[in-house]
């Protein structure tokens, strides 16, 4: 039994293991399908084991939250500050995060969209999370000469856009969606990208394709 097992043997298991199963458990099913037996026995170990790491089942779902914040914001946010000569190459630098699950987890922002939905504290983190992804990509346009104003629709376009992808679960093969890229792009720049541009932004994804 999971109880029996030596220190060494990892009978308590690791604080990044309980957070990936419930991770898994969040995605599958919800906020309400993450409780601590359950992801003992999906973990192969005891109840007792998780308070190792945890002091409750609310300091769990605060890791949960915190590896949404780093990894879809904070990767969001560094994907805008990319060095790029032109703004369709910094576009196109953001659009990596909507086709690289590594860089953004879209199955991780609708449960956490959701989740929000019933939870205050989370709601309000997540207008933060909005907000700053909204500024970066705002940012983004400002430092290409584009004024406030268009900056602004032309960061909300970006932005809602994705979110409407995600909220309404898109299904759509990664060739259809590298198919869009070029028209995606002129639409939120007001620019057609360039063969090289394109080209660089397709050698990224080539491994990925086919």
């Amino acid at each position: 039994m999971a109880e029996d097992r030596a220190p060494g043997q990892g009978w308590r298991g690791t604080e990044e293991g309980w957070i990936d199963a419930a991770y898994d458990m969040l995605v599958e099913g919800g906020v309400e399908a993450v409780k601590i037996l359950p992801l003992a026995r999906r973990l192969g170990l005891s109840r007792t084991s998780f308070y190792w790491h945890f002091a409750d089942r609310e300091a769990l779902l605060a890791a949960l939250v915190r590896r949404w914040q780093e990894k879809n914001t904070g990767n969001l946010v560094r994907q805008t500050e990319l060095p790029a000569a032109t703004i369709n190459a910094a576009v196109l630098n953001l659009i990596d995060c909507w086709i690289t699950p590594d860089l953004f987890d879209s199955p991780l922002d609708r449960v956490m969209r959701n989740w929000a939905r019933t939870d205050p504290a989370l709601r309000t983190a997540f207008a933060a999370a909005d907000a700053a992804r909204l500024a970066a990509i705002r940012a983004m346009f400002l430092r290409h000469g584009y004024g406030r104003d268009e900056a602004d629709v032309r960061a909300s376009a970006v932005y809602l856009t994705q979110v409407g992808y995600i909220d309404l679960e898109t299904a759509e093969t990664l060739e259809a969606r590298l198919r869009r890229v070029p028209t995606y792009v002129e639409i939120f720049t007001g620019r057609p990208a360039t063969e090289a541009e394109l080209a660089a932004f397709l050698r990224r994804h080539a491994g990925r394709i086919g």
